[in-house]
Order: C-alpha cells, then sequence, then structure tokens
C-alpha cells in the first residue's frame, strides 16, 4: 500500500507539472475539469468534448499530453481527485434514486458498508500490527487533528491513555504547535485528515517530520497531502449522502489499530483491564440507585 502511496502521489506530481507545459488553448479547455472534477467524473469523452466545447480527439490528446495511456486512466483520477475536492453540497447531491427520507436513510447505511467492505478489503493486518508495535516503542504520540477529525483524535488519545502510552491530542493551531516543537525521532505523529487535508494538520505533520518525528496518515485517498508528507498511510474512506462526512470506516480503522495495539503486550493489557474493571464495577462517577 506505501509503494501504491508513493506511485499515486508522484503521479499526481507529473500530472501538475505537464498540466503547466500544455499550451495556452489546451490548458483553457481542461481547466474547468479540474475545477469541478465531480462534475466530469462520470462523463464518456464524447460528452466530455461537447461540454468543453471541443472535439472528441482534442480531448484524447490532452489526456495523453497529461501522461495517461488512454481516457479510461484518467478517468479513474477524476475519481479520485472528485472525493479529494467534495465539499457538503456535492454529497447531498450524488443520490438521486433515494425516494423520499426513508430511501436516504437506506442509502446512508449502504455507502457505510459500502466504506467499511473497501477498508475490510485494503487493510493489511501486518502493516497494523507493525504500527501498534512503533506506538509502544514511541516515546511520545502526538495525534494531529482539526474540525470534525478533532472527535477521531480524541477517540483515539483516549484509549491510548487508557493503557498508560504517553498520548496527547493536537487539535487546534496553537496546541499543535507546542506538541510538534520539541518531537524528535522517538516520537511517533498520527495525523487525520480528509478530501483537501486541513491546513494545520498538514503543515503541523510537516514541521513535526522535520523534527524527525515518524508521521502516520489517515486519510482517505491518495490523492491527499498527507500521502507527501507521512512516511506512511492508512485508508477510511467517507463517502456519504449526507451534509457531513461519515467516519463509520475511520473509526474502524482505529479499533482495528486500538486491537493491534492492545494485543501486542497482552499480559500488561489485560492488567489493566482488571483495574479499570474494579473501578467500573465500584467507582463514584458511576450512577447507582
Amino acid at each position: 500500500m506505501k509503494r501504491d502511496a508513493l506511485r499515486a502521489t508522484t503521479h499526481s506530481r507529473q500530472i501538475t507539472e505537464k498540466l503547466n507545459r500544455l499550451s495556452a488553448k489546451r490548458q483553457e479547455i481542461i481547466r474547468p475539469i479540474f475545477e469541478h472534477p465531480r462534475s466530469f467524473v462520470l462523463s464518456s469523452v464524447r460528452l466530455m468534448a461537447k461540454r468543453l466545447g471541443t472535439d472528441p480527439a482534442t480531448v484524447v490528446r490532452i489526456v495523453r499530453g497529461l501522461g495517461f495511456p488512454g481516457f479510461r486512466e484518467f478517468q479513474h483520477f477524476l475519481h479520485d481527485l472528485s472525493l479529494a475536492f467534495a465539499t457538503s453540497a456535492d454529497t447531498m447531491r450524488k443520490t438521486p434514486h433515494a425516494t423520499g427520507v426513508p430511501g436516504h436513510v437506506a442509502d446512508s447505511l449502504q455507502l457505510d458498508s459500502k466504506n467499511l467492505q473497501a477498508l475490510t478489503n485494503t487493510l493489511d493486518a501486518k502493516r497494523v500490527a507493525a504500527f501498534a508495535k512503533r506506538i509502544h516503542e514511541a516515546r511520545r504520540i502526538v495525534v494531529i487533528a482539526g474540525d470534525l477529525a478533532i472527535s477521531l483524535a480524541n477517540y483515539f488519545e483516549y484509549h491510548l491513555i487508557l493503557l498508560d502510552l504517553n498520548a496527547f491530542a493536537a487539535t487546534s493551531s496553537g496546541r499543535i504547535f507546542h506538541h510538534t516543537r520539541s518531537l524528535t525521532k522517538r516520537d511517533l505523529v498520527v495525523a487525520i485528515s480528509f478530501r483537501r487535508g486541513l491546513r494545520q494538520t498538514v503543515e503541523g505533520t510537516q514541521d513535526a517530520r522535520e523534527r524527525g518525528a515518524h508521521c502516520v496518515g489517515i486519510t482517505d485517498t491518495y490523492l491527499s497531502p498527507l500521502t507527501r508528507v507521512c512516511h506512511e498511510t492508512f485508508l477510511a474512506g467517507i463517502e456519504s449522502n449526507s451534509f457531513g462526512a461519515s467516519y463509520t470506516a475511520p473509526i474502524a480503522l482505529l479499533n482495528a489499530i486500538l486491537t493491534a495495539v492492545g494485543q501486542h503486550r497482552q499480559s500488561h493489557t489485560i492488567a489493566i483491564v482488571k483495574e479499570i474493571s474494579e473501578e467500573q464495577r465500584r467507582g463514584s462517577r458511576w450512577y447507582h440507585d
């Protein structure tokens, strides 16, 4: 998967370079596609040419000039690009077959299942196990996130602290700055951001890497800037038909990682769990009749 991320990132850079080398006229023809990829992702070459005000042969020549073997490969790239640049309005408009509110509810559950199945099909358990080992060996673990992904950072941090690991959630620009300024090669950063990537998360991760920390990204596409910044990346889809993102798959990914963390030093985990169980039975913070 790491090799795929590197290949996708390199390809993205090459496309940008080749786009800048196109003639001004061809750049102007293709520009609407890069500005609104979701509007063109399902278009045939003939329909795309019609919408761009040119002919199919010109579209194919431009596509090949960008480094794609053919139009189908360009469509795959547009699909990834549309995911990376999706907005809340885009996700709400993409379910034309739903009938009424019940239909949208059913579609929402189907999309969650699709995201979860994609994670199941692609997640490498050996990579997760290696990541769990690195978590245990790290001097400090800083989880960087912002906006809606703060909920994921707090969820992950809480469980790591539960196992007596030295973990911190950095979820604002100030906390990111202060948590990353003293990082070294003995530390680990987990950066969580989806689609185009939140600036504070990406830039905070860049700073952490420059200081020597090992950086692991959690995102939903290889076109995410986190794939360029991090040493390795885990993907979890967030596709949704509502105004928000779906975190079903990212939560499942974090649960899989936490499972591996708990099993890596099982005897230590069991000792902690026994202590926690006593507090859960008799602790004052729990409601009793």
